[in-house]
């Protein structure tokens, strides 16, 4: 690949995601999509509009902008994206669905500042620790600092899916920008502190933990979801049901749209279907794993691999939880789930590891 040219490669793998993804989306939503608003192309239409419309237009213009410019605006990004959160506490701003408060309402559109804030926290902190010339490059209290403030918001909005990715990404960029062993340490000590008291101080946080352990426990209660899913992957078999053909869309298995759409998606397009899906996130970790090993300059570094980590640890945390390998997390498949600002900040930080890939040196 000649210098200044982008991965042609890596632009392939983002357009297949995001092109099965609206596949999936639209059989999966099929049902809800007719109960709730009469017609079966709702939530379909939405997400190309709102979201693959929006989105692809932030990856053409994120993928044009030299990404050494996000390093200038590293810090208004990360503060605008904290304020953002905040807001969500905001009566008449903030909305709730479900038991969580995680958007902004305004115009009689939603926004997720979460989604916003993986982009703008991935950014920050590849900023952060390459500003060797004022000493930040193994500093464990600062680290640890914008980790509890990161992570205490979005636990605040009961999302320990969003806190556990922030946290996963946040030490991989920690670790790759040169800290010590015992800072490593430290930090893992750290979080298992966090992860213990959100269990005990959260009854429902500590009810999917016990599912976790023991799916069998009140199978129509908070066991329910997890045996749906498992039942729906078990039933779709090599080849799948079909697309249009699953039967767990039809109210049993909640959130079809939403965390569950993989299960909806192995139920229709069997094992094949879902094994493709996964390899193109195995190919999308590759590629920007590679990107980041060519690219010259420290920031651009640890941006594609923050940018890479973020997108590749959200899809096998939201697959691992649905087929039951850890605690359901309520965590989105990233191009896949329906969500628009899902989508739109996923497109955006792809189009900034496509620019990065102009950059790389051979």
């Amino acid at each position: 690949m000649k210098k200044g040219r982008p991965d042609k490669g890596l632009i392939i793998i983002i357009i297949s995601l995001f092109v099965l993804g609206l596949i999936i989306l639209f059989s999966a939503s099929l049902i809800v999509s007719q109960e709730q608003y009469g017609k079966s192309s709702y939530y379909f239409f939405h997400q190309l509009i709102y979201g693959g419309a929006i989105g692809l237009i932030a990856f053409l213009i994120t993928q044009k902008i030299n990404y050494r410019f996000w390093k200038k605006i590293a810090l208004l990004l990360f503060f605008l994206s904290l304020i953002l959160l905040v807001l969500v506490f905001v009566p008449n701003l903030g909305y709730a669905h479900a038991g969580a408060k995680r958007w902004l309402t305004f115009a009689g559109l939603s926004f997720q500042p979460s989604e916003f804030l993986k982009l703008a926290f991935v950014i920050y902190l590849s900023a952060f620790f390459t500003r060797k010339e004022e000493g930040y490059l193994n500093s464990l209290i600062p680290f640890l600092a914008i980790m509890a403030l990161v992570g205490g918001l979005i636990a605040l909005q009961s999302s320990a899916g969003t806190s556990a990715l922030i946290a996963i990404v946040g030490f991989i960029i920690y670790f790759l920008s040169g800290a010590r062993f015992y800072q490593l340490i430290s930090v893992v000590i750290c979080y298992l502190g966090a992860f213990f008291a959100l269990i005990k101080f959260t009854p429902y946080r500590m009810e999917r933990f016990l599912t976790f352990l023991n799916p069998t426990i009140e199978t129509q209660g908070m066991s329910y979801q997890i045996n749906q899913a498992l039942l729906a992957i078990g039933s779709g078999g090599i080849l799948g049901r079909g697309l249009g053909h699953s039967t767990q869309k039809y109210n049993y298995l909640p959130e079809p749209i939403g965390d569950s759409i993989f299960a909806i998606a192995a139920e229709e397009i069997g094992f094949i279907g879902a094994l493709l899906l996964i390899f193109l996130f195995i190919l999308l970790a590759f590629k920007g794993l590679r990107i980041a090993k060519k690219v010259p300059d420290e920031f651009g570094r640890l941006l594609a691999i923050g940018i890479t980590s973020w997108l590749v640890i959200q899809a096998f945390i939201n697959i691992a939880a649905v087929t039951g390998l850890i605690p359901l997390t309520g965590m989105p498949l990233p191009f896949v789930s329906y969500g628009g600002s899902a989508l739109i900040f996923a497109l955006a930080g792809a189009g900034i590891l496509v620019n990065i890939s102009k950059h790389i040196k051979e």
